[in-house]
């Protein structure tokens, strides 16, 4: 495999770099002193920005917390609503119960209740099943619902679908939490406002995701109702997420919010997914497991292909023979072609053709 070839894959597009817009603006915040721990012009802008993305009219109620990383953002986020003894509702294979090494529940100390799911999504008679528990002493009671939007299976919730299940949860007393890792890729594909899938339909907690779509370090927690954000300043700090040099986080959500940004960059690589969903689906023996919806394709290769085309790309395989490739926002056409022609001369060696 080539120098150039090795520095680029469909793995993960935590894998991309900064893009322009972003690296920019950290190289502008760098110039000079200003005060620590967000109490600057960069925060105070940025914080604005959100303001007018979330709560336009102003009469609703927004509190923005920069964090290190999309762990530190859910752990935190949910810190505001969950601790000993409690339960979180999330799907089955969430991040938040299989990927983040047990920080939710080793920092909280609750519990991180699984339930069936549908490629990443929860049913609302799946969330009704799970709050059966309520009012039962044996078992710890239900507090939060946490929404993967989209999900690690590459579907996205519908607004409806999303306001359908905030009113089931709501109706039992609990909030809702959205781990919105790739927000900017759903709500590029559903064509919305972020907060339209997101407080509008009911959301009361965001892990709001930036570093998928071309910021290079940091995310944000963004805290819908003020009965929740009484103590969170208090616990930003607690929870390790307190950056001292807060201005190069909230620099890049400045850039990333403004003129278009984030969304050209999550147009950018649903279109490259979506070319590369066509480039494989004529591919003899792939099997396209799920139509594309956000910027992951998800197929099952013929046995011992996955290894061969490994050798040239870099990709992950999932559970029961499925493999996934993920675009970002700096995917180009010829690494598409180049993966389809690559894994086409797999298959015709496999054949014989």
């Amino acid at each position: 495999m080539d120098e150039r070839r090795a520095s680029r894959s469909f793995a993960s597009d935590n894998n991309s770099g900064i893009c322009p817009e972003i690296l920019a603006a950290i190289a502008a915040a760098n110039s000079g002193h200003a005060v620590g721990y967000g109490d600057d012009a960069w925060t105070e802008k940025t914080k604005a920005l959100f303001r007018k993305e979330f709560n336009p009219e102003g009469n609703g109620y927004i509190s923005t917390y920069f964090v290190f990383s999309g762990t530190g953002a859910n752990v935190f986020a949910l810190s505001l609503a969950a601790g000993a003894g409690e339960s979180v509702i999330c799907a089955k294979g969430a991040h938040i119960g299989e990927d983040e090494t047990g920080a939710v529940e080793a920092s909280l100390g609750c519990v991180v209740l699984p339930v069936a799911e549908d490629h990443g999504k929860i049913r609302p008679g799946a969330l009704r099943e799970a709050l059966g528990s309520l009012g039962f002493i044996h078992q710890p009671q239900p507090v939060c619902l946490s929404l993967t939007q989209p999900t690690e299976r590459g579907a996205l919730y519908s607004i409806d679908e999303i306001r359908g299940l905030s009113r089931i949860a709501h109706e039992a007393g609990l909030v809702v939490h959205m781990d919105g890792a790739r927000l900017g890729v759903a709500a590029a594909a559903l064509g919305c406002a972020f907060r339209e899938c997101t407080v509008d339909a009911g959301v009361d907690i965001l892990s709001f995701g930036g570093m998928k779509n071309g910021i290079g370090f940091g995310e944000a927690v963004l805290v819908f109702k003020p009965e929740l954000d009484r103590k969170a300043a208090y616990l930003q700090k607690a929870r390790l997420q307190l950056n001292s040099k807060m201005r190069f986080v909230a620099a890049q959500y400045e850039a990333y919010l403004s003129d278009g940004v984030w969304r050209r960059n999550a147009l950018a690589a649903i279109r490259t997914a979506r070319k590369l969903e066509a480039g494989l689906a004529v591919l003899p023996g792939v099997e396209l497991v799920k139509q594309v919806e956000t910027n992951a394709v998800f197929v099952r290769l013929p046995p011992g292909t996955e290894e061969k085309l490994r050798k040239e790309w870099f990709f992950y395989s999932l559970d029961r023979g499925v493999s996934r490739f993920v675009t970002s926002f700096d995917t180009t056409d010829d690494d598409i072609e180049s993966l389809v022609r690559a894994l086409g001369r797999i298959l015709g060696q496999e054949t014989g053709r």
